[in-house]
């Protein structure tokens, strides 16, 4: 019995070595030590994402999540739902990692401290809060403005303000496809998109697709937007001519087939 002990304490300790050098050591060892607070824990202070590996009675005790939250947001997921309400765990983890809000029970998801700490931290969290937070004009502007993706997570009313859909073109033109459809119809808007980033003219109205002047910011900006163009412009040489400028050889796929053959193109895109 005494020589099982010693053979026990013996294990254990070269257990918690091993955590120390790779946290990740837990996932192998016998079931016994993954019921053992001391190398949970120095496992979950090393990589809190091994937390996953832990015995279920482990995930349910505060200092073992708030160590393993403390260094990764994943372990949220892996911590019991008891403490997925618990605002202490959960702020810390939002605040390392706006994603955890993810896995925040849908309690704390409506908790505004906790929602701006997660957008503070990474703006499409916004994804993750309550709905109520996703019609709130002040949050999702502010959202926006740090990272325009965000539009995509924005209540339908808001993607139908002007501002906010502005603010998020403005900084990529590319999430013209999140806004309202109205706005593929408005000429300032689609102006503003294309020239920060050309592939915005896939979501314009189709009448800017033949606008010419249109069409140029935007395969100036990215060549490759000239696969959204129209077929008239398609023909175009000077748009053509621009576009394998920006892009090289390998838009000519989308330019009329009149136009690949043609000299001066041909000479551009090498």
């Amino acid at each position: 019995m005494k020589n099982g002990q010693k053979k026990l304490e013996m294990d254990k300790k070269e257990l918690l070595k091993n955590v120390k050098e790779d946290p990740y050591a837990i996932e192998n060892a016998d079931e016994k030590f993954k019921k053992d607070k001391e190398i949970v824990l120095e496992a979950v202070k090393g990589n809190g994402s091994v937390l996953k590996y832990a015995h279920e009675s482990l995930k349910k005790d505060k200092e073992i999540v708030l160590a393993a939250v403390s260094d990764s947001y994943h372990a949220l997921r892996s911590a019991d739902d008891s403490l997925k309400k618990d605002k202490e765990i959960v702020l810390i983890a939002v605040k390392s990692d706006g994603r955890a809000l993810e896995h925040a029970d849908d309690s704390l998801k409506k908790d505004k401290e906790i929602v701006l700490a997660a957008l503070k931290d990474d703006p499409s969290a916004l994804q993750y809060a309550d709905d109520s937070f996703k019609k709130n004009r002040e949050i999702v502007l502010s959202a926006v403005k740090r990272a325009p993706e965000a539009l995509e997570y924005a209540d339908k009313s808001l993607k139908k303000d002007k501002e906010i859909v502005i603010t998020a073109v403005k900084r990529n033109g590319r999430f013209l496809g999140d806004a309202d459809k109205s706005f593929a119809k408005n000429e300032e808007i689609v102006r503003i998109a294309v020239q920060t980033n050309g592939h915005a003219l896939e979501f314009a109205d189709s009448s800017f697709k033949k606008n010419k002047e249109i069409v140029m910011l935007a395969v100036k900006n990215v060549g490759q937007a000239l696969e959204y163009v129209d077929e008239t412009l398609s023909k175009d040489k000077e748009v053509v001519m621009a576009a394998v400028k920006q892009a090289g050889k390998d838009v000519l796929e989308f330019a009329d087939k009149s136009l690949k053959k043609d000299k001066d193109i041909i000479k551009a895109a090498k």
